[in-house]
């Protein structure tokens, strides 16, 4: 299986993990009170995460699980889909 391939497939998991998360800290936006729209989702994405970063420090003094996990997996996605672009064919 070429190498190209697998950073795919990683950089497909890691998208699907981020989505996954960002549904969830809309979820807990929405237990919190705070309104959230998830037709806006992609337009407001730095909003949410943002307002779902604030409201896990107030409550606990440090952002939440799902505020870093969300970040990780945008990043990972990033690093995997460049690196299968950058990699040979084959």
């Amino acid at each position: 299986m070429p190498i190209r391939t697998i950073f795919l497939g990683l950089g497909a998991a890691a998208a699907l993990v981020h989505v996954a998360s960002y549904i969830m800290i809309m979820a807990d936006l929405d237990r919190r009170g705070y309104r959230t729209n998830i037709f806006l989702a992609r337009i407001f994405f730095g909003r949410y995460l943002k307002a779902y970063k604030d409201a896990t420090v107030k409550e606990t003094g440090k952002p939440g699980r799902l505020y870093s996990r969300c970040l990780l997996a945008i990043v990972l996605t990033l690093v995997f889909v460049i690196a299968a672009l950058l990699s040979p064919k084959g």
